[in-house]
């Protein structure tokens, strides 16, 4: 059953639990056995395999170059699960080792050297009979063995002859080249170049992968004279992580079958794809098991073709079990119902519980009524956290990453000395903007005192109160970072020339001061600061060009304001 086989070895590895140890090898060969249960469909011989890959030499992908086929139809639907595979990652690797079951084959390069009483060191190439031709020796018949047996068959030719004072080293050092016809449905039919040792991935990135829409994942076969030599399920090594080693020959025929049946589920679950079976009497409670639906799923959606029209199904996901599932059907796991109770964490200057449960909707000023703060508690200059806001805060900023990169990349020169000065300015913004995109905003959200009552918590929402404080930070572009003693008479100029003054990269005309709520302002070096206020010292900007100027400016005040994070150009 399918169930048995991808589903509980696919949950295992692609939920990363822990049921992975306990995933025997059994069940992966079942995992192969059922996933191709059924009549293999008739494929292409040799003959047939010859005459498809007759073509021009447009046809034939360079080893050298990743193919990759992506389209907006593509970024809309589902990817099917083995998509990820093909994106170039095993076209341009080549067989350079071997492990212990490599099969030896006529034309691969064998190293064998001997010391001691006679002494011979030589690479030679397997003939066509299947030796090796050792002096004083004679041929030796290498071919049809493993690569882990090497050692011992020449050894043992050798040592009939010297049966002393002779060491004896032999090493293989290339596999064969091969032309290998790789064919069915895969993005880009042809014939390929390699070396016995690749793998079968190799030779399908080579050919631009398996067709998504079209070909099979889980029925690929390898065939020699017509007859398959080896049966590859890609599943067994997405899921178990095994491909069975296999020694290719001139004339091999690598043939992807047509799609089997297919589901897609999306949603609430952990793995949203389009999954490829063979097998009957599938159920929802198997779909669910390879898709890991959320913690908060409840109800599951089924759409499925009835004649010409569509059909929509809905069920709880307690009866999973016994609900089937059909071919093309399309699944969608949802959370239909507000949980009845949200978990808040509070941080900071308090004392009581770490964590407050309240009802679905509760607003901060329910919180407000539970807190136990400290004795130095501001408590009026708390902030929230939200998980929501960081992911919008991190969406802005990207967006203004790749409108400045976008201008830096479009924008032309006249003259060379004026192209030098662009390919300069586009390193440091390059670089400045590899740094920003590894940033993560905190998600802060300013809270006014007497706003309380209308602030809706959410799931998962961090409550920070900070301590009073006799202290003003000071960071960013000055000589000095740190730490200095409140006075109620000091401006931030005081205070700047207290750490040093500006260093040589401080823009004055950008200063913020961000106050214990988070709540920012752009200040000059009048400005009288508050207890336990932040002044950021911004840096200028490097550049000429007034437009890159304006949008790295805005950048880093998105970074100050949301990651209290200050990045230099």
């Amino acid at each position: 059953m399918f169930k048995k086989s991808l589903l509980v070895s696919c949950i295992a590895t692609l939920s990363m639990s822990a049921a992975l140890a306990n995933t025997t090898s059994n069940d992966v060969g079942r995992l192969a056995v059922m996933a191709n249960a059924g009549q293999v469909p008739a494929e292409a011989t040799a003959a047939e395999a010859v005459a498809a890959a007759s073509l021009g030499s447009s046809a034939v992908i360079n080893n050298t170059s990743a193919y990759q086929q992506i389209t907006d139809a593509n970024r809309m639907r589902p990817k099917i699960f083995g998509e990820q595979l093909f994106r170039g990652a095993f076209s341009t690797t080549s067989g350079s080792t071997f492990n212990d079951s490599y099969v030896i084959n006529p034309g691969d390069n064998v190293q064998v050297r001997m010391w001691g009483a006679y002494q011979y060191a030589a690479t030679m190439t397997v003939d066509p009979q299947g030796n090796i031709f050792l002096p004083n020796v004679g041929p030796v018949r290498i071919a049809g063995i493993q690569n882990g047996q090497l050692q011992s068959v020449v050894q043992n030719a050798i040592g009939r002859i010297y049966r002393s004072n002779v060491g004896v080293y032999a090493s293989l050092e290339q596999a064969q080249p091969v032309k290998v016809f790789v064919t069915g449905f895969v993005n880009q039919p042809g014939y390929y170049r390699g070396l016995a040792a690749d793998s079968v991935l190799s030779y399908l990135d080579r050919a631009g992968g398996v067709d998504p829409e079209r070909g099979s994942y889980i029925d690929i076969q390898i065939r020699r004279n017509g007859q398959v030599v080896q049966q590859v399920n890609l599943y067994d090594f997405l899921i178990a992580g095994r491909l069975q080693p296999f020694a290719f020959r001139d004339g091999d025929v690598i043939t992807v079958a047509p799609q089997k049946q297919t589901f897609s589920i999306t949603g609430r679950v952990q793995n949203p794809f389009i999954f490829e079976y063979n097998v009957p009497n599938l159920t929802v409670a198997d779909v669910l098991s390879v898709a890991n639906p959320l913690a908060d799923a409840t109800n599951i959606s089924i759409t499925r073709a009835s004649g010409r029209a569509q059909t929509a199904e809905y069920y709880p996901l307690s009866e999973a079990d016994r609900i089937s599932v059909n071919n093309g059907d399309a699944l969608v796991v949802t959370s239909d119902r507000y949980a009845g109770t949200i978990a808040v964490q509070v941080t900071g200057a308090h004392k009581g519980n770490g964590v407050v449960i309240l009802p679905h909707g509760a607003r901060l000023k329910d919180v407000i009524a539970q807190l136990e703060p400290s004795s130095l508690a501001n408590v009026q200059n708390l902030s929230i956290y939200r998980k929501s806001v960081a992911e919008q805060q991190k969406q802005a900023i990207n967006q203004a990453l790749d409108r400045l990169e976008a201008m830096v990349l479009s924008t032309q020169s006249v003259t060379r000395e004026e192209a030098q000065l662009r390919a300069e300015d586009a390193k440091l913004v390059e670089q400045f903007i590899a740094k920003a995109r590894r940033i993560e905003p905190a998600g802060r959200i300013v809270v006014v005192p007497n706003s309380w009552q209308d602030i809706i918590l959410q799931q998962g929402d961090i409550i920070h109160i900070p301590e009073q404080t006799s202290v003003i930070t000071v960071n960013g572009q000055v000589r000095v970072q740190g730490a200095l003693t409140f006075e109620p008479s000091l401006t931030v100029a005081d205070y700047i020339a207290k750490s040093g003054g500006m260093d040589e990269n401080a823009d004055p005309n950008n200063i913020l001061v961000m106050q214990q709520n988070g709540e920012t302002k752009v200040v000059n070096t009048a400005y009288r600061v508050q207890q336990g206020d932040e002044i950021m010292v911004l840096p200028k900007v490097k550049t000429r060009r007034v437009e890159i100027a304006r949008g790295i400016s805005q950048i880093f005040y998105q970074l100050a304001v949301a990651a209290s994070v200050i990045v230099a150009l």
